[in-house]
């Protein structure tokens, strides 16, 4: 008769190296899935910056008066601004790798995020608001939180196939000792019987990839949760059939007296600050 031997605290170390470095792959193919999920979004909208770059070229070049040209100039600079805004998220969004946590700027993510989400919000009729607060910095993963950023941006656009609102929040919540994310929506909600079950592993409400390309997985919310509580935060979702949803995250909030927060190096040419509404 056999009998099962403990597993000698070697082993044990063992496997737990490779737990860790299971999870530190998956971790990195949901980004590698999300960066990509962006790509065509991005590549069709540097298309339109440089067709916008060449007509008004074009223009310049037609007309030589001053006004006709200066006019030209402003269009071309502003769509190059564009283009900077854009690269500098798909940027940002790369360079996230690390996979310890940090000080994060979420305002800065947010607006990051919104800007690479910009054309699909505008395409679907959706406006969105914002007031963050860029001073509150929460203590996280840069990139898994953009992850879970863009994946409740993306729900809220789906939630709301007419157009809508989307409101989103950053603000700092002393008393707890948490910085807090909320991205609410003016969509059709979920039902009180759907509502226990929408972080549960494979569960969706979606048949499938809606036009763009996005959604219907199964995976995407189930994975934000498991993201926000490797944090040491938590996730809770209100919502009411007919009047939206609030998905709301809180985040331990970064410690005093550490390095300065996570940022997005920026390319050379001058950016505006990243609008508010979209």
């Amino acid at each position: 008769m056999s009998t099962t031997q403990p597993a000698s605290p070697a082993n044990l170390a063992q496997l737990q190296e490779e737990v860790h470095r299971l999870r530190r792959e998956r971790d990195e193919a949901r980004r590698l899935a999300s960066l990509g999920e962006l790509l065509g979004t991005t590549t069709h909208e540097f298309n339109n910056v440089l067709t916008t770059v060449l007509n008004y070229a074009k223009l310049g070049l037609r007309h030589t008066d001053e006004a006709s040209r200066t006019r030209a100039l402003e269009k071309i600079l502003a769509a190059g601004q564009r283009a900077e805004r854009i690269t500098n998220g798909v940027l940002g969004m790369a360079r996230n790798r690390s996979h310890d946590p940090a000080p994060v700027d979420l305002a800065g993510l947010v607006n990051e995020s919104l800007v690479l989400l910009e054309r699909e919000m505008q395409k679907h009729r959706v406006q969105v608001e914002t007031k963050l607060d860029s001073a509150a910095k929460a203590w996280a993963v840069a990139g898994q939180i953009q992850q879970v950023m863009l994946n409740l941006l993306t729900n809220a656009r789906q939630a709301m196939p007419k157009g809508g609102r989307v409101f989103v929040k950053v603000q700092e919540d002393a008393a707890a000792g948490t910085v807090d994310l909320i991205v609410q929506d003016t969509g059709a909600g979920i039902p009180p019987e759907v509502l226990p079950k929408i972080f549960n592993n494979g569960f969706s409400t979606k048949s499938g990839p809606d036009a763009s390309g996005k959604g219907g997985a199964g995976f995407g919310l189930a994975a934000c949760k498991e993201i926000i509580e490797t944090h040491g935060g938590r996730i809770r979702v209100e919502s009411a059939v007919g009047r939206g949803t609030a998905m709301a995250i809180k985040l331990p909030k970064a410690p005093t007296a550490t390095a300065p927060a996570v940022t997005t190096p920026t390319l050379g040419l001058p950016v505006s600050p990243a609008a508010a509404t979209v």
